[in-house]
């Protein structure tokens, strides 16, 4: 027999979630063990940012992992989230420099090596923040194996990959044309280009054809560029312009002769069909000009400011030398016209500068032998995206590739491992630093100034933190991971990047499973940002609120691989459902008096044990078939309403009785029984979601063990399933519920008893109510309960309800004042009468439609819908009473 402890009257997240999460930290739950027989589970935390603060991204990323981690641990399997972070290159570098130039320096005033000692110093001083807030989310990851992506393991790994690839020809260097970023002062790669659509113009320029008095014009978007062109291109089967293939132009204001060629990317209609050609700036022109053979002229610094080969526009940045080239063609009349033109200009996804096509020697990985095994693994099954919709999207855009730029021009990062002799000019790849050339034997080597692109080094991150390329027992034992959970936004960069690294590098995949969740937006559907200050800091919602409610919240309501969107609202929601846990925990266990635990005997349960004991079974299968689905949404949402509404609002109530009986031990200690094992099994499947409440009223309930974490999942037991005890509970709440809406629509207090008459013309449905008739009575406020077969003449002044066990009477004579109830309706109809016509005067007001935003129409829609059905209500009410006080 056990004395029970209470909770505390009020949940209090704050002491709670700090004191269980040092807990389970101190102990090494969240490690895996060494028994390597048991089946393994592992999770590759996607990196965040080293020098990055958590945001609602992050934990929308962390929610599923940990939920899956902690799920798959309760099941038996030997379970690893392994966390760590990225260096993130050009992020952390500018963060860096940003910080220098308040101290008035520079990079370039510190020099390569202590700019770098002062990158390591800031990555010291805030490299934990972020995992320190992941902490705060309750996040079970083993932090023992915490990794980064320039630590002394990955570093290795990423020397590996790269000289593998450059001995078997995979990685190349050449003057390409890249993305640059005029800002951060690097290429970056195709998928780092954000597209915004933009208004622009489209100037009509006329090239001189030499030896002529005749005019080509070129349709351009960027006049600027024009100081680079060595060619004018028109489509083959356009006749206008056949007869000039071969001819040359003047180049204006650069006076230089340029050839006219045709070339089949030319799109007839675009413009005037005749397009200028600008190798070193753009990427089609660049294609053009090496089926061509056209020089490249690079007119612009690293900066966007105009080179020596822009003549006397030199000095110039991009924008107003614009400004000037437009100038100086209209004051020599060759500027024909200008029009209003929209094209998408991409933009630095980093700092939003104007991106500049540029050509310059850059680091490539040749993608197509590396991108079709990508390809085959996922159209075999070896890897499987859920939801399915994604695989076509992953195998679309790989089937599309481009050569990889993978180099940067930064110093924070991997430098890239190559070096140059500056006696012979041999090229060095090594994976260890060369003291000496192989060739001529001189130590004067010069290392790349590069460094690789951070996606290079992320790419490897499912096998290089299990400890390849050496043969470690984490390795063969968790790879291939158990399943990659990220973002839909980093599909390509990162995702696709794994997938054909892990195949290159190990012979293996480097996940089963992708799961793919959407992003979190504002409550109007709104990528956060800060230009729009609609940004959430999921710290401040954790000290209000409490972690276990922003994960609960940030996961019910998703449909699959869909965007989400963040209101306070539903948070405020699944605090109200923790707070519902908490008291019906706290109830339970105040009537824990005297608990002995105890074999359930079938033959004492009465039918709303074995309806709970149902229900729990089918919702255990419910839950872990969603979990199995990666449907984390639906999962919380079943186990939602198990416990508010079947749970807390039906079970608990209808055990009272027994349990307030001190008259009857025996009854009182079967309902005990059924309630302790409904409450351990809601928790053991609440933990996942909510991991901090469930382990501190765990540790409460009789019987517990050391920790949640470390108990056993629920798996659904035959034995108590009872279908026929289902359905006929269900049809007894029906009844109950048939009871309490007659006293709302009616204005009966909950506190007035009335009286009921059940009309069954059915033995067997009779019974049921007969013997639940204590169920309706309390849960009604019933009084008196008359069960018949039929009726010579219908009450007076009574209410009727249909139900699938039995129509009900409810008298109203003495409850009620039906005159009072009368003139109370006809008050409420002229209120919803006035509202319908408010609504509608706006709808039919044209004015109004046409101004008014889509939102305010639909409000409006949605007021006349709401005051139609209540109208609708008020009247049937009103005729019931009219027709009852009629026959009286």
């Amino acid at each position: 027999m056990s004395t029970a402890r209470n909770l505390p009257s009020v949940y209090e997240p704050a002491s709670v979630e700090n004191k269980w999460y040092e807990y389970w930290r101190s102990n090494n739950y969240f490690a895996p063990s060494d028994d390597y027989n048991k089946k393994p589970f592992s999770i590759v935390m996607p990196p965040p940012n080293v020098t990055g603060s958590l945001h609602l991204g992050h934990a929308m990323d962390a929610t599923p992992q940990d939920i899956l981690t902690r799920w798959r641990r309760m099941q038996g399997y030997n379970a690893l989230w392994l966390p760590g972070t990225d260096h993130a290159g050009i992020a952390t570098q500018a963060k860096v420099e940003e910080n220098l130039a308040q101290e008035g320096i520079s990079k370039n005033d510190l020099g390569r090596e202590k700019f770098l000692d002062r990158v390591w110093e800031w990555k010291n001083l805030y490299g934990n923040r972020i995992t320190n807030q992941l902490s705060l989310m309750g996040s079970s990851c083993d932090w023992s194996r915490e990794r980064f992506t320039m630590d002394e393991g990955c570093s290795k790994a990423v020397r590996e990959v790269f000289v593998n690839l450059f001995e078997k020809g995979l990685i190349y260097q050449g003057d390409y044309i890249v993305n640059w970023c005029p800002r951060c002062n690097t290429a970056i790669s195709d998928i780092e280009v954000e597209h915004e659509d933009s208004e622009g113009h489209l100037w009509h320029i006329k090239y001189p054809i030499a030896d002529s008095d005749e005019y080509l014009v070129v349709a351009t978007t960027r006049p600027e560029t024009m100081l680079g062109d060595t060619g004018v291109a028109v489509n083959p089967e356009d006749e206008r312009y056949s007869k000039l293939v071969g001819k040359k132009v003047l180049l204006p204001l650069m006076n230089r002769l340029i050839p006219i060629f045709a070339d089949s990317y030319v799109d007839r209609e675009f413009g005037t069909g005749a397009v200028k050609v600008t190798p070193a700036h753009d990427p089609n022109d660049f294609d053009m000009g090496l089926r061509n053979n056209l020089e490249q002229i690079i007119i612009m610094d690293s900066h966007a400011v105009m080179n020596e080969n822009a003549g006397p526009y030199q000095g110039l940045d991009r924008k107003t030398c614009r400004q000037q080239v437009i100038k100086d063609l209209e004051a020599q009349g060759l500027l024909l016209k200008v029009e209003v033109h929209n094209h998408a200009v991409g933009h630095c996804q980093r700092c939003d500068t104007v991106i500049e096509p540029l050509v310059s020697k850059q680091w490539f990985v040749k993608m197509k032998p590396l991108a079709e095994p990508a390809i085959a693994k996922v159209l075999n099954g070896e890897i499987r995206f859920v939801p399915e919709r994604f695989t076509r999207i992953y195998i679309s855009w790989m089937e599309n590739i481009r050569d990889w730029c993978i180099s940067r021009q930064l110093w924070w990062g991997h430098r890239i491992p190559v070096w140059y002799c500056q006696q012979c000019g041999e090229i060095i790849c090594s994976k260890e630093d060369p003291q000496n050339c192989p060739n001529c034997q001189s130590s004067e080597l010069q290392q790349d100034e590069d460094v690789l692109d951070t996606w290079f080094s992320s790419a490897l991150w499912p096998f290089s933190t299990l400890g390849w390329p050496e043969k470690t027992k984490d390795l063969e034992y968790f790879y291939p991971t158990s399943v990659l959970v990220t973002g839909r936004d980093i599909i390509f960069f990162w995702v696709a990047r794994m997938i054909f690294s892990g195949i290159e590098q190990t012979g293996e995949v480097p996940f089963r499973e992708v799961n793919i969740h959407g992003l979190v937006l504002d409550g109007q559907g709104r990528k956060m940002s800060k230009s729009l200050g609609n940004g959430i800091d999921p710290i401040e919602v954790i000290e209000k609120f409490g972690a276990d409610t922003l994960r609960f919240s940030l996961i019910t309501g998703v449909t699959p691989g869909n965007d989400v969107r963040f209101n306070w609202e539903k948070v405020e929601n699944t605090r109200n459902f923790a707070n519902k846990i908490w008291n019906a925990s706290r109830f339970v266990l105040m009537n824990m008096e005297g608990y002995e635990l105890a074999e359930l005997d079938e033959g004492g349960l009465e039918l709303a044990d074995r309806w709970i004991l149902s229900q729990l079974q089918s919702t255990i299968a419910e839950v872990t078939r969603l979990l199995e689905r990666y449907d984390y949404g639906e999962a919380a949402r079943s186990l939602y309403e198990f416990i508010w509404d079947e749970f807390c609002d039906w079970y608990i109530e209808l055990a009272k009785r027994r349990l307030f009986n001190a008259g009857n031990p025996q009854a009182r200690l079967l309902v005990q029984n059924v309630l302790r094992l409904v409450l351990m099994d809601i928790l053991k499947l609440l933990h996942p979601f909510m991991p901090f409440i469930s382990e501190e009223i765990y540790q409460y309930l009789p019987g517990h063990g050391e920790t949640i974490m470390r108990d056993t999942w629920p798996v659904q037991n035959p034995q108590m399933l009872w279908p026929l005890a289902v359905e006929q509970m269900q049809s007894i709440m029906q009844l109950i519920r048939a009871l309490r809406n007659i006293r709302a629509e009616f204005n009966i207090s909950p506190g007035s008893p009335i009286k009921a008459i059940m009309l069954v013309n059915d033995n067997a449905r009779a019974q049921v109510i007969e013997s639940n008739r204590n169920y309706i009575m309390q849960m009604a406020n019933v009084s008196e309960l008359q069960v018949l077969e039929s009726l010579d003449t219908k009450p007076q002044q009574a209410v009727s309800a249909l139900t699938t066990l039995a129509e009900i009477y409810v008298p109203l004579e003495g409850v009620i004042d039906v005159a009072k109830e009368i003139q109370r309706l006809l008050k409420e109809m002229k209120n919803a009468e006035s509202d319908e016509e408010k609504a509608l005067a706006k709808l039919n007001n044209e004015k109004f439609l046409a101004r008014a935003p889509q939102e305010v129409i639909a409000k409006e829609n949605a007021k006349a819908e709401e005051a139609r059905i209540k109208k609708e209500g008020i009247g049937q009410r009103l005729q019931i009473l009219k027709n009852s006080s009629e026959k009286s």
